[in-house]
């Protein structure tokens, strides 16, 4: 019976508070979106992909490739010995095929962008020749000359081609002059997704383009009748690795990939769920950040409800309530405000999940249609019920503890002081141990020291939950203090309003403490970024200008032999990148093209010297302290073709970020990359001769460079300034993500503000009865929010600063060079904080405001 008492008060009490359930029940429902909307977009996008992914290699039976990403591919000896031994292995045809990397010219002569997407030239092998299903054109035919190409129809509509059209390829590594070509067919490739570009060759050409001769990319065999894939697989890799074993190289399973189609499938869609596994964490996170701020505006929210209903409650408890009913009665309040904002937040997350997937799409990105499981749906719900109860478990339990004698009161009571000293006490002892923290991690460089960080951050972040309180009233009361005298008696007013509670003011402001703590750690890291690329291309670069690939594309070494023809440049030098494995672990090498690194770097040489010989090393002093090497050490690599390359340490330089941190003569480059299409550039490094403009030089790097679909030319600052681009997007897109936490953060202060006015408006009433006038009544709460406001801020910008600058200090293990603060992010933050607090306290002032004298002093 009393059971069912309770459950009508608590649903009265909810309908009878319509703006304060809404209020309440949408800051369940941002999170809670966020969350359904990232389980729902990665699983359409994984659901989309395996379905593209179940048409790979259909109809092979098994698939030969190297097992290295550098390795120049499988030797054209295996394909033979295949073909010799087909009907003792069970092989009922092979094929084989080369591909590498293209850039494909659009309709206006520039580059097909591709969004990181690949770049693809292949093969083409007609059905008599091919294993698995046949190419499917969609107009035109397969390409038959060595001027004919065939491109995916997507790839094609991006760069205004079509059937009939002329345009350029280039290939691979660029050791061929850019190609022209016709386009001659349209095809509907499988993995056409994104900007993915996919251009086919008649085999001769392929051949040529592809490979030196002694290798193919790929083999694909098709089993005979009555032989399973799975027992072709092994036997051919029991084949091979005899044959392999028998040449003395080294473990074949380091060398080459022997699959079944359907593990080939398998391996693809394992990679892309390793990525949106990745991703979904990401967005889960910061909607987990927004749950979390979430939190304390349900649970300030739920203690001003109790505070404000004490009378009732005691009533309640004085005709026979017990206190579980009335702790039931209060946590049925908020179960109700969660399965609401869940369902509601489910909603908004497919809604949310649209929103992506359009934009996916118009980037070229598969989509099967929005995919609403079980998972989203349990994930949505659960999510928003356990956060509101959670939140609202401490006010049902203050809620359950009120005596009845409490009905005899005219007036809310908070929990008393004694409360507030333990809770300052602790968060002395976990401030003090977090700053400890915070120091010995920022002393110290590498994954360790940021741990420490990390753990000093969790423990001064529960310092201001718990102590926020004790804070806020000498805070809030000096900068009320400073900033009240403009507004007189109002803002002597909205100040004692803003310290009169001060847990109530804590809970409020560290909702937007959280998010602002956030912005600025972040922002101390991309500051700190991009001062550390300014620094490096400062000190270690003296070249004039930089030749870079669009997109981060790589350049062919070719582009180096092209720039070294401009008549204005006098050193001209790339570093060229690759592949091996040292100590059993895939690494990468680079080496010097054109001239000596020292020509256009500053390097600070430690021991040894720059002169690179044939068979030397030179490293950086980070990669000299993690490797354990030290000068006239002989260091062993292994090429993707398993042999064994020996170096020797001839030089150790300062770390300097603009350059590789180890390099290796190029005959020693050759040995580990021996197929010359897989060596590519990174940036060119150009010197002007003595007396040459700059803009003439650039002229004449931007002509000779022309050809090279990919190749722009920067000066200094233009190379800095799109290495930033990069950090600040980054760091935009974090804060776009961030946004959600600093919403539910204002929608905390509104909410708070709108409480209090109910619960003050005896008092607005009062005030409004001796004079006080409506625009008064509303920069009163204006300035109380913005003080609270302001608060939060200052707190998050502490935080943020103590957490983000020896979070920096602790990454100069990996290069980065500086603590660098952004003020002007700060300063900004602080006026934002001021805005958003008026924007906050609009409804809530004008409902103040709108409040009439006489019925405020006699409501009860």
């Amino acid at each position: 019976m009393a059971a069912n008492v309770m459950r009508k008060v608590s649903l009265r009490s909810l309908a009878s508070h319509k703006i304060r359930l809404i209020l309440t029940v949408f800051s369940v429902v941002l999170g809670t979106s966020f969350v359904a909307g990232a389980v729902i977009f990665t699983s359409t996008v994984a659901t989309a992909f395996n379905s593209i992914f179940d048409n790979v290699a259909q109809g092979v039976a098994v698939e030969i490739t190297a097992a290295g990403n550098e390795a120049p591919g499988v030797p054209v000896t295996i394909v033979d010995d295949l073909k010799k031994n087909e009907q003792k292995l069970g092989i009922e045809r092979v094929a084989a095929s080369n591909s590498g990397p293209v850039t494909l010219a659009d309709s206006s002569g520039r580059a097909v962008q591709t969004g990181g997407a690949p770049s693809v030239g292949m093969s083409y092998l007609p059905p008599d020749e091919a294993v698995g299903e046949d190419m499917k054109f969609s107009e035109g035919r397969a390409p038959e000359k060595s001027d004919e190409i065939a491109v995916n129809s997507q790839a094609a509509d991006k760069g205004g081609l079509k059937v009939g059209s002329r345009t350029k390829v280039v290939v691979g590594a660029g050791l061929a002059p850019p190609m022209d070509v016709t386009v001659v067919g349209l095809t509907d490739m499988p993995s056409s997704t994104g900007g993915y570009v996919g251009v086919l060759f008649d085999q001769a050409t392929a051949a040529k383009l592809f490979s030196d001769g002694k290798y193919v990319s790929t083999v694909d065999l098709a089993a005979r009748p009555g032989v399973s894939d799975d027992q072709l697989r092994d036997a051919v890799h029991a084949h091979l690795a005899d044959v392999v074993a028998r040449s003395g190289k080294t473990d074949f399973d380091q060398l080459y990939k022997v699959r079944t189609g359907e593990q080939v499938r398998e391996d693809q869609k394992e990679s892309i769920q390793q990525f949106l596994t990745i991703f979904r964490a990401i967005l889960l996170a910061f909607a987990a950040i927004g749950l979390l701020v979430g939190t304390f505006i349900i649970y300030n929210t739920f203690s001003m409800i109790v505070a404000q209903r004490n009378r009732e409650l005691a009533l309640l408890r004085a005709i026979g309530a017990s206190r579980e009913n009335v702790s039931r009665s209060v946590l049925l309040e908020a179960l109700i405000v969660g399965v609401i904002g869940g369902l509601i937040g489910l909603a908004l997350g497919v809604a949310i999940a649209a929103g992506l997937l359009a934009y996916t799409q118009s980037q070229g990105l598969p989509s099967n249609g929005i995919q609403v499981g079980a998972a989203a749906i349990i994930s949505a719900v659960f999510v928003g019920v356990v956060v509101t109860l959670l939140s609202a478990w401490i006010p049902a339990r203050r809620a359950s503890r009120i005596p009845p004698v409490e009905a005899m009161r005219e007036s809310t009571v908070e929990p008393g002081a004694g409360s507030l000293r333990v809770r300052t006490l602790l968060a002395a002892v976990f401030g003090v141990l977090g700053v400890i923290a915070l120091v010995i991690g920022g002393l110290g460089e590498g994954a360790g020291s940021a741990t420490i960080v990390g753990i000093g951050a969790l423990l001064a972040v529960i310092a201001v939950v718990l102590g926020a309180p004790a804070i806020s009233q000498p805070v809030v009361g000096a900068f009320g203090a400073l900033f009240q005298k403009p507004f007189g008696t109002v803002g002597k007013l909205a100040r004692t309003n803003a310290v009169r509670n001060p847990r109530r003011t804590a809970a409020t402001a560290f909702a937007l403490t959280l998010g602002l703590m956030l912005v600025v750690v972040i922002g101390t890291l991309g500051w700190s970024f991009k001062g550390t690329v300014d620094s490096s291309v400062d000190k270690g670069i003296r070249a004039d200008f930089i030749v870079t690939g669009t997109n981060n594309m790589p350049l062919p070494l070719s582009v180096v032999d092209a720039v070294k023809e401009a008549p204005g440049a006098d050193k001209v030098v790339a570093q060229a990148y690759g592949e091996a494995r040292y100590d059993g672990k895939d690494t990468y090498v680079t080496s010097p093209y054109g001239g000596s690194i020292g020509d256009v770097a500053s390097i600070n040489v430690l021991e040894g010297s720059l002169d690179l010989p044939d068979d030397g090393l030179l490293i950086s002093s980070s990669q000299a302290r993690d490797n354990g090497w030290k000068l006239g050490q002989t260091v062993t690599f292994t090429s993707g073709t398993g042999d064994e390359v020996a170096t020797e340490v001839t030089g150790i330089f300062e770390d300097n970020q603009a350059i590789a941190s180890s390099m290796v003569g190029w005959p020693t480059y050759e040995q580990l990359m021996p197929v010359a299409m897989k060596r590519i550039a990174g940036p060119v490094l150009v010197t002007a001769k003595p007396g040459v403009r700059a803009a003439d030089l650039r002229k004449q790097l931007e002509d000779a460079t022309a050809e090279y679909l990919t190749a722009q030319v920067q000066d200094r600052d233009q190379f800095k300034n799109s290495i930033s681009s990069q950090i600040d997007q980054m760091m935009a897109t974090l804060y776009a993500l961030l946004a959600l936490s600093l919403v539910i953060a204002v929608l905390g202060i509104v909410n708070t503000l709108a409480l209090s006015v109910v619960e003050r408006r005896q008092e607005i009433g009062m005030l409004r009865a001796v004079g006080m006038s409506r625009a008064q009544v509303r920069r009163t709460i204006y300035l109380e929010s913005t003080y609270i406001a302001v608060f939060g801020a200052l707190l998050g910008t502490v935080l943020g600063l103590a957490i983000g600058i020896p979070l920096v200090r602790t990454l100069a293990y990996w290069g980065l060079e500086g603590v660098v603060i952004p003020w002007a992010l700060i300063g900004g933050t602080l006026v934002g904080a001021a805005v958003v607090g008026v924007i906050a306290a609009l409804w809530p002032a004008v409902t103040a405001a709108r409040t009439r004298p006489l019925e405020a002093i006699t409501a009860e």
